[in-house]
């Protein structure tokens, strides 16, 4: 239940600009409207009246919030934007450093530090005034030697992200799409256009009619392939994990994408399932989710063992039907590589294709030293990097490509020369 404090009203009221604000505050806080929505908050606060807060928050509760999970957001967006002092000051707490002691202040939830960030971050400025017809004027600017900073976004390292940074390439992240390609099934059904003759159906035909009046056609039915992603949490490998479980979530909760469904599971010294936790429409709740259940964060790196649990609890569950596989791991494991190789050949036997992340690959000059990449890499089917926005929209080339081998060619060339 949200509480209202009685404020007053200030000397020179301008309801309908500070509402426009209001909903830019909102949309920064992940809610989802057009202007439309904005013009009907105003109408309908013009109709309903402004005699008490209460009835002012549901008239624009009515016109903003369309799904359940965005109540929790708008309730703080609302406090926080029409100047409840205490809340105020409880948002700047959460925004600025603290030494932790004693007094330490309980970690915010999602829909608090959503809103924190969409009014603290960017402060609500006046909307700037448009120029008259007699002081308008063409400006030419001369872009030819500008850097697009979309573009340097694309190719800069997670790990050497500033906070602005990490939080648009999130939101960059969460417009990628993974195409998928279906999968021609054993089963068929009847086409005038199909290649396939259809036997069975035109001696039905010829058995009602009498005779074989003509004959009748198949094609085979396609299918949409799983998505099953193994990505290390471990401590090599937290400055990128974060932002793949972005990646993953985007991928849980695209409509219309074509995967039949996305399985995740995370492992450090453990294997753990997060698929129904990325199934959460808030991406924040969900890391949140997922970051409790899995407690090997920042922890040692047990691939070996980890793939073992996979592929005896879980592999035919969820690797029927032609499932794509993707391992994100740096591959930097200390444990006997015989037990590696084994159960990546288990997995890869499994899988209809094996696609290795690894953001290790950000380096020129990688060469598969250890012996946990030794013992990995005969077994993938592509080997692609996974350091920034750019790598991942790439993998588009290995899910959509038969044949993407050629830098992991390039590696087992390194390999054998190095044995040799």
């Amino acid at each position: 239940m949200v509480e209202f404090a009685d404020l007053p009203l200030p000397e020179n009221p301008k309801l309908a600009q500070n509402i426009t604000h209001f909903a830019r505050a909102l949309r920064r806080a992940g809610l989802r409207f057009g202007p439309g929505q904005v013009i009907d908050a105003i109408r309908a606060v013009e109709a309903a009246g402004f005699d008490t807060k209460q009835d002012f928050y549901w008239v624009l509760h009515a016109c903003f919030v369309r799904k359940p999970e965005d109540r929790a957001v708008f309730g703080q967006v609302f406090r926080l934007y029409w100047r409840d002092p205490q809340f105020l000051e409880h948002m700047m707490s959460m925004l600025t450093p603290m030494v932790r002691g004693v007094n330490e202040a309980p970690d915010p939830k999602e829909a608090e530090r959503r809103a924190a960030e969409a009014i603290l971050d960017e402060p609500d400025a006046p909307p700037p005034e448009l120029p008259s017809e007699e002081d308008s004027e063409l400006i030419e600017i001369d872009a030819t030697l500008t850097f697009s900073a979309e573009e340097k976004l694309r190719h800069t390292d997670f790990e050497q992200m500033t906070t602005a940074e990490l939080a648009e390439a999130r939101r960059a992240i969460a417009k990628l799409e993974l195409p998928v390609q279906p999968i021609a099934s054993r089963r068929t059904r009847a086409s005038t256009r199909g290649a396939l003759p259809d036997w069975r159906g035109t001696m039905r035909d010829a058995m009602r009619r009498g005779d074989v009046a003509a004959l009748r056609h198949k094609e085979r039915r396609t299918r949409w392939p799983n998505l099953v992603a193994l990505c290390d949490i471990s401590g090599s490998m937290s400055g990128y994990s974060r932002m793949l479980l972005h990646f993953l979530h985007t991928a849980a909760n695209q409509k219309g994408a074509g995967w039949a469904q996305v399985h995740a599971f995370t492992f450090g010294t453990r294997l753990t399932n997060i698929s129904r936790h990325l199934r959460q429409r808030d991406v924040d709740a969900a890391l949140k989710a997922t970051g409790a259940e899995a407690k090997d964060w920042e922890g040692g790196t047990r691939i070996g063992a980890s793939l073992h649990a996979f592929n005896r609890d879980w592999s035919r569950r969820v690797l029927g039907q032609g499932a794509v596989v993707l391992l994100i791991t740096d591959g930097l494991d200390r444990e006997d590589p015989a037990q590696l190789v084994k159960e990546a050949e288990r997995l890869r036997l499994s899988a209809r294709k094996l696609i290795w992340l690894n953001p290790l690959l950000r380096f020129d000059g990688f060469a598969p030293k250890a012996r946990g990449v030794r013992a990995l890499l005969p077994h993938v089917d592509s080997f692609r990097a996974s350091h920034s926005i750019a790598s991942l929209q790439d993998l588009s080339d290995a899910l959509t490509r038969p044949d993407d081998i050629g830098l992991r060619r390039q590696m087992m060339g390194r390999m054998e020369q190095e044995i040799s």
